[in-house]
């Protein structure tokens, strides 16, 4: 038999991305949330897509284990707009069981018939042919192997075995439970469904992360995705097709300078031309630059910024080359001056730790432009 389904996780929906600026003119908390919403529908679409009736959530599909009523409703029945799916729902560490017993008994209570809360380490039939074999979190940390029941988990002979379970593999320095990498073989899987790592992961042919299918940090460089998965049959290989489906794109910049280069043009070569709507940036500036040049990189970032979903200049590597004249820029004498020479001191200082050093740094260099703003 073929047995096709999706393999997603980690959806975290609630998340209010506090770690994100909101600008005064601007609501990017508010469109990140809602598209961890919108990605239900997409994840529908997808399984249409690929010939798949089933969607298998390995966790976390809620960020907290007490998301507000609305937030459970409006979750429910956007998977129950989509009745030709049947969505697996999995306890995750964020909404394990023990913390969010009135989330999983509100779920049983209210879902529509093609959601399935998944709180038993129990088989399940899935289709003729096909076993799921789910490991729900009962607590958010854990000494153990979530996925230990599946060894013994029985099912019908020649059916497939399809394993769910939320958790860091041994070789993750990630938080979680530590799940063994050969379950598979040990349990004699056909494939195991993982969630918890939030980019993409596989850790053999048959035991895989999706990643969350809408990002959120800049550590994995790529947009949000699930995996279209097709069984075969018992013991064939897993056909694994990723398909990205999120919104937003968390990306970084490395914007390496030297001394005379036009810094405000190199910034907008190293940017993208387009999609900056759904784009977070981080751009990280090395090397080295006058007074005058951190000055106009900072402007050319203040102007460009606002046509992104989110823009992070981080010039902490950047070093500062001093000039007298510079200095004589921000004032010839009085107390302004003072304060220039005092920073320069500080920041040229063999005695001063380096933290302090590029603090000095980064307060001469604003000292500079805030003076050349205030002059324009």
């Amino acid at each position: 038999m073929s047995f096709r389904f999706i393999h997603a996780s980690d959806l975290h929906l609630g998340r209010k991305f506090a770690n994100i600026p909101q600008p005064p003119d601007g609501n990017i908390r508010g469109r990140l949330m809602e598209a961890r919403h919108e990605a239900l529908h997409r994840l529908a679409e997808t399984a249409r897509q690929q010939g798949a009736a089933h969607v298998m959530l390995a966790g976390d599909t809620f960020d907290t284990a007490t998301p507000s009523a609305g937030l459970i409703r409006q979750a429910l029945a956007a998977m129950g707009e989509a009745e030709d799916i049947t969505w697996w729902l999995l306890p995750g560490n964020h909404d394990n069981l023990h913390h969010a017993d009135p989330l999983w008994e509100a779920i049983r209570r209210d879902a529509p018939g093609n959601v399935q809360a998944v709180t038993e380490p129990a088989p399940i039939e899935l289709a003729a042919g096909a076993t799921l074999l789910p490991c729900p979190v009962a607590f958010r940390t854990g000494a153990s192997d979530p996925t230990d029941p599946l060894p013994a988990m029985p099912s019908p002979e020649g059916n497939l075995r399809i394993g769910l379970a939320h958790g860091g593999v041994t070789d993750f320095d990630d938080t979680g439970a530590a799940i063994a990498p050969d379950r598979d073989r040990s349990a004699r899987l056909d494939y195991l469904a993982l969630g918890d790592w939030h980019g993409r992961r596989v850790v053999s042919e048959r035991v895989q992360y999706p990643g969350t299918p809408e990002q959120d940090r800049f550590k994995h460089g790529r947009r949000g995705l699930c995996l279209a998965v097709e069984l075969a049959g018992p013991g064939a290989p897993p056909d694994v097709t990723e398909v990205e489906i999120g919104k937003f794109h968390w990306s970084e910049v490395e914007l390496p300078l030297h001394p005379g280069q036009d810094p405000e043009a190199a910034l907008a070569a190293a940017l993208p031309e387009k999609g900056r709507r759904d784009l977070l940036l981080r751009v990280s500036a090395s090397g080295w630059a006058s007074l005058p040049e951190h000055a106009a990189l900072q402007q050319a970032a203040r102007r460009i910024g606002p046509e992104f979903a989110h823009f992070d200049l981080r010039s902490d590597a950047l070093g500062t080359q001093y000039d007298s004249a510079d200095l004589d820029e921000i004032d010839r004498a009085g107390a302004l001056r003072l304060a220039a020479d005092t920073l320069l001191e500080e920041a040229e200082s063999k005695d001063l730790p380096q933290e302090e050093r590029e603090i000095a740094q980064a307060a001469l260099s604003r000292l500079y432009a805030y003076v050349k703003e205030a002059g324009e």
